[in-house]
């Protein structure tokens, strides 16, 4: 089981993580796209992603030129490590 962070944890981690923040005992970031379609595609890969690495996000929303992604291990009780590792992981995909 990974184990939960601290805050202080999470927010050093964040800084080599541009863009994601530390929102309600979760970590997201919305992404920003020119179209609807490049959206979807993007967070069709985010949960294929989610399927091959076996942790997925407590949140993927789709709209109209953007997609937020968060991320908690619900089993942890807050944020681990797996969560920091598929922020990094997701930010690759972009």
């Amino acid at each position: 089981m990974a184990t939960k962070l601290g805050e202080k944890e999470i927010e050093n981690a964040l800084k080599n993580l541009p863009g994601w923040q530390l929102t309600q005992g979760r970590i997201e970031k919305t992404y920003k796209f020119d179209s609807y379609a490049h959206g979807v595609s993007f967070a069709v890969r985010v949960a294929l992603l989610a399927e091959k690495t076996n942790h997925h996000p407590d949140s993927l929303e789709i709209m109209w030129g953007r997609v937020k992604v968060a991320y908690v291990t619900h089993s942890a009780g807050g944020v681990t490590p797996l969560d920091l590792e598929a922020a990094a992981q997701v930010d690759a995909l972009a």
